[in-house]
């Protein structure tokens, strides 16, 4: 029945009452009461719940309720575009304002050195001729740096023929490699006006809002390494700001099933993708096996735990797939976690990967074990497998491809005989002694590689089949692009022996840069390192003035320039500190 019929029916009996008058009058009331609490109900919903209404919930919601209402998830924050503060604002602000103290200190982080960073006296030798060569690597690190900045200043890297700059395709739009590249070499070099000139460019004209296929691998090893040790060494805030904006910017390359990151990633919109030559849209051993004492180091800064447990997931799903002999292979798939080819290369598309196992667990002054224990297994099946002696008595690195080994080493795996060395202390004590000669031993197969050739420079590879021993038998492989590597382990194998030998070798090398990389504007590689009538590429690399020029400064200085205890260096020779709890 009708609301009115029943309430006449109660009010009937009531005396003095019409029964149909009085329910006429309440059901008129009682209808009109509904309708109003309604409409301010529906009002007051549609207020609550509009896109605006935190104004309306901060009335209604308790502090704390409202924050986590608004305050989206730690990983979200770190990979959301339109969060309200960004990791790396987040770092500025609380060392700024000391708000948090989590902070990071660097007043803190200096106390918590050894040894003093550039040593008594900027590391210089009291020999007189060592001092003389260590002053000749200083004048042919300001000649190309000049020459840079005259011709290519903010472009990637020179052109030393031609006179201009070259952008290339690695960095995904980003500039000045070589400026962020040599920043620390120009510091611990003392040369200080070029060192204020490429810090003043990091303020103005580093632009990180690029959009272009970068290269995660070179971004991180160049760019993040290289503003980190700028921070490290020099205290100065815009380098940690810039490397954790940049580190940022990096993430989304990990968003694939396994974690795994991509190789390729543009850093505008986040997108990533694997290189279109990489097998099977696999990632590569040495690209994502590359990133682990940068990524530490940026969630040091920016107190933010997401750069460490992104590469800490890298070591868990390494760990747990099954390894062929006990080696990893060059291409991972970051979609289902498996390997992708049996190719094993303690060169080109392997390397640095095996570098930053040790590394890692010396950065962590010696507490990171899973890294440890990861990098001396990995070389008892490298010797197993890989390491072998030619007829001729040289020591060398072979390939491995699903078995069938291939007699080549690269320039790149010349690098090893200064990793074994550094390793040699921290494994089995009755293995010291020969890891020290097995990284001799390396080292010098790399040097002969050096004297074999006409121009005293080592080639791109060098075979051990058909009768040669440590020269390049293919035309393509020829080539000395003013590669690191072979200086690296002379530098690691002067520190840790001082035999004089070594300073020997890099002083041939510095003659061989001289006669045949020196052009008029510049350093150049060249194209066969075995005809004396050499034919120059036109390209001054970025890692000349931040690896190779570093390394021969450091073997022609004392011990306490940039001291062991206190340091590690990236694969682009960015020197990085030993993580010390205060």
């Amino acid at each position: 029945a009708p609301v009115g019929v029943k309430l006449s029916m109660v009010f009937r009996k009531l005396p003095g009452v019409s029964a149909s008058g009085m329910g006429l009058r309440l059901s008129q009331k009682f209808v009109f009461l509904l309708f109003l609490s309604g409409l301010v109900t529906l009002c007051f919903g549609a207020l609550f719940f509009l896109p605006d209404s935190v104004r309306l919930k901060r009335i209604f919601l308790s502090k704390t309720e409202v924050q986590a209402v608004t305050r989206p998830a730690q990983e979200d924050m770190a990979l959301s575009r339109s969060k309200p503060e960004s990791a790396s604002e987040k770092a500025t602000s609380a060392d700024h304002h000391g708000a948090s103290s989590d902070a990071f200190s660097f007043k803190k982080f200096q106390k918590c050195l050894l040894k003093a960073t550039l040593g008594t006296d900027g590391g210089r030798p009291a020999d007189p001729q060592t001092n003389e060569r260590r002053e000749k690597v200083k004048e042919m690190m300001k000649f190309a740096w000049d020459n840079y900045k005259r011709y290519a200043w903010g472009k990637n890297e020179l052109r030393p023929l031609t006179k201009n700059g070259h952008i290339g395709n690695m960095f995904g739009g980003l500039r000045g490699a070589s400026i962020i590249d040599s920043l620390d070499t120009l510091y611990i070099m003392g040369l200080m006006d070029e060192y204020n000139d490429a810090k003043e460019w990091v303020q103005t004209s580093l632009d990180l809002n690029s959009n272009g296929e970068a290269s995660l691998f070179e971004v991180n090893i160049r760019y993040v390494g290289g503003l980190l040790s700028a921070y490290y060494l020099t205290g100065e805030e815009l380098f940690k700001s810039k490397a954790v904006e940049l580190g940022e910017k990096l993430l989304p390359a990990f968003s694939t099933p396994t974690g795994i990151p991509r190789g390729v990633i543009n850093l505008g919109s986040g997108t990533s993708w694997s290189w279109g030559w990489a097998s099977a849209g696999s990632s590569i051993l040495a690209e994502f096996g590359t990133l682990h004492l940068e990524f530490v180091h940026l969630t040091e800064l920016s107190n933010n735990p997401i750069y460490k447990e992104k590469v800490m997931n890298i070591r868990k799903l390494l760990n747990k797939i099954e390894k062929p002999h006990g080696l990893y292979p060059n291409f991972l798939s970051p979609v289902s976690g498996n390997w992708v080819q049996h190719h094993v290369s303690i060169g080109g598309l392997g390397d640095s990967f095996y570098e930053y196992l040790i590394k890692s667990y010396l950065m962590s002054d010696k507490k990171d074990e899973d890294a440890k224990k990861m990098y001396y297994t990995a070389m008892e099946a490298i010797e197993a497998n890989l390491v072998q002696k030619s007829p001729g008595g040289l020591t060398y690195m072979a390939e491995w491809r699903g078995g069938i080994l291939d007699h080549k080493m690269g320039h790149l795996a010349c690098f090893s005989g200064g990793m074994i060395g550094i390793g040699a202390d921290d494994g089995a004590p009755e293995k010291r002694q020969h890891y020290l000669d097995l990284a001799a031993e390396i080292t010098h197969t790399c040097h002969e590689s050096y004297t074999r050739s006409t121009t005293k420079l080592g080639p791109e590879a060098f075979r051990f089949d058909s009768g040669a021993e440590a020269t390049a038998t293919r035309l393509s492989d020829r080539y000395y692009i003013l590669r690191p590597e072979v200086i690296e382990s002379y530098m690691y194998m002067w520190r840790l022996t001082h035999d004089p030998k070594y300073r020997d070798w890099g002083w041939e090398a510095v003659e061989a840069l001289e006669q045949h990389c020196r052009v008029e504007s510049g350093f150049s590689g060249i194209r066969d390192v075995y005809t004396m009538t050499v034919s120059h590429d036109n390209m001054q690399q970025s890692f000349f003035l931040s690896e190779t020029l570093k390394y021969l400064y450091l073997l022609f200085s004392d011990d306490d320039l940039l001291p062991f205890e206190d340091w590690v260096f990236n694969t682009e020779a960015h020197p990085l500190p030993i993580y010390r709890d205060s």
